[in-house]
């Protein structure tokens, strides 16, 4: 049996796809398709002295506050639970909370997108999102409401057209706290020259963090933890200058996944890199379930090409270490995997695919599949034959838990000082170098930036 051939490693038939959000909630969502719990600024509403936009001290809603503020403002919001979706459209804004764990944007289960930001340039920061039926953090250049309120991508239109919804350029996602949301907690989708960093996310629907349909994608994962989501991190159609590194993926379902499919546009998937992370023991049971039952990977690449995993940590999860699959129409080629350390994994390393340009080198590895896979399809070798098939190790998925159900995280560092001139995202992601992200000793020792 060939491991996640039905859902193409966890993606191809999520939610946002019209599968996995239960009946009534997806019924709920459309019926909200428009609403808010915020209400626009008064005829009245003035701008204060300044750039910085506080609430509640001079608007009582965030999305007031954020209407009336200038580009390059900051909307500087403190503590208190905030029951209201906010859309932030216009360039170089800062929503900043004062305190990350208690400056609270509170779906309630009813709210479709917590934060959505199609201004170029713009940043969430220090601040949490949970209870949202779709998305807490959506970057998107989709600007269209109605798709925006069906989760920004997929079910509404197939493929996006980019023309009519070129990318957003510039974001950043600093300090978020989003768990238990309803598709994606920090949702990077046709949107690039991003950051997403230091940031937490559990209780995810489909995934704790999605970068998907971009090309290039400039954009930067780092520093993040991801745990008890159906899948940690998750990568579609997203390629070229994308990096992820130094991020935590542990007790979700899945780890690492990295995508090709024609349900979105810009296929095949090509040139991420994924170092220095720390992927492990993902086979956890209190987590919401996946549409197709995907349950005990660490790293699975479905079609993805030219990408490098390097030096990544990935320990303990049930069915395989690292894994490659072709999805139909989208042959896994070119990846190299390389120094990683794969060990107590149901098998460490499987070449599922059989493109024999796939590579791997230096791996540690306790089990391979095929058998000596480390040696017929070693990155040096001038040439390389085809290989039987490997097998990942059959693992049955465990029911799962309603993502709203899933226990709330604990207190998260917040940003040292909040009241810092905000920095907008521009000039992003800047100088990347993976080779800073070394290997991790432990699950806990990952670096950060």
């Amino acid at each position: 049996m060939q491991l996640l051939t039905a859902r193409q490693l966890a993606c191809e038939a999520s939610p946002r796809r019209g599968h996995g959000l239960p009946a009534l909630l997806t019924a709920a969502a459309l019926a909200l398709a428009g609403c808010s719990a915020a209400t626009g600024p008064s005829s009245d509403a003035h701008h204060p002295d300044g750039t910085v936009v506080r609430v509640p001290q001079d608007f009582p809603s965030v999305q007031q506050a954020v209407d009336v503020a200038r580009e390059g403002d900051t909307v500087l919001v403190s503590p208190g639970t905030y029951r209201e979706s906010v859309r932030v459209s216009k360039p170089r804004i800062v929503l900043r909370g004062t305190d990350r764990n208690t400056v609270v944007l509170d779906g309630g289960v009813k709210l479709v997108n917590g934060v959505t930001v199609t201004g170029p340039g713009s940043v969430v920061e220090n601040l949490t999102v949970h209870g949202y039926l779709a998305n807490g953090v959506l970057f998107t250049g989709v600007t269209d409401e109605k798709l925006q309120q069906r989760g920004a991508g997929g079910s509404a239109y197939n493929p996006l057209d980019t023309t009519r919804f070129p990318a957003l350029q510039g974001f950043r996602a600093t300090n978020v706290t989003a768990y238990d949301n309803g598709l994606y907690g920090i949702y990077a989708f046709d949107a690039r020259a991003g950051i997403i960093e230091d940031s937490y996310a559990s209780g995810g629907a489909d995934s704790g963090i999605y970068v998907g349909q971009c090309k290039p994608c400039d954009t930067l994962v780092r520093g993040n933890t991801v745990e008890r989501n159906a899948v940690g991190i998750e990568i579609t159609n997203a390629s070229d200058n994308l990096y992820f590194l130094g991020n935590r993926a542990t007790g979700n379902r899945v780890g690492v996944t990295v995508n090709s499919n024609d349900l979105e546009a810009l296929a095949p998937q090509h040139g991420a890199v994924i170092a220095g992370n720390a992927v492990t023991d993902n086979n956890a049971s209190d987590t919401p379930e996946q549409a197709d039952g995907g349950f005990g990977i660490g790293i699975g690449i479905g079609g993805g090409t030219a990408n490098r995993v390097e030096r990544n940590l990935v320990r303990g999860n049930r069915s395989a270490g690292v894994i490659i699959t072709d999805p139909p129409g989208h042959p896994a080629s070119a990846n190299r995997i390389r120094g990683n350390r794969t060990e107590g994994n149901g098998a460490d390393l499987v070449l599922a695919s059989a493109d024999p340009a796939n590579c791997f080198t230096g791996n540690q590895p306790g089990t391979q599949s095929p058998d000596d896979l480390e040696t017929l399809a070693a990155c040096d070798a001038r040439s390389r034959s085809p290989l039987t098939a490997g097998r990942a190790a059959p693992v049955q998925a465990p029911p799962g838990v309603p993502f709203n159900q899933v226990p709330a995280p604990p207190a998260q560092p917040s940003l040292p000082d909040p009241n810092a001139p905000g920095r907008p995202a521009t000039d992003l992601p800047g100088p990347v170098d993976p080779d800073a992200y070394p290997l991790p000793a432990t699950a806990d020792a990952v670096p950060r930036h």
